[in-house]
């Protein structure tokens, strides 16, 4: 990896405004930042804690 992250937009993002995220995931972790704001603040998950959050998430 040339430490490039590439973002990938959630299937629900659209152009009106909605709130929506982009994550980007790497061998180590899972980050994470606001479809609207890619500038701004993000979040990383380490994987073990992103695949608990999508079993949550699911169940």
């Amino acid at each position: 990896m040339n430490g490039v992250l590439v973002w990938v937009k959630s299937s629900y993002s659209n152009d009106d405004g909605a709130d929506c995220v982009e994550i980007s995931a790497t061998p180590t972790a899972i980050h994470v930042r606001d479809s609207k704001d890619p500038q701004g603040p993000q979040l990383a998950f380490g994987t073990a804690a992103w695949s608990d959050f999508l079993l949550g998430v699911r169940g």
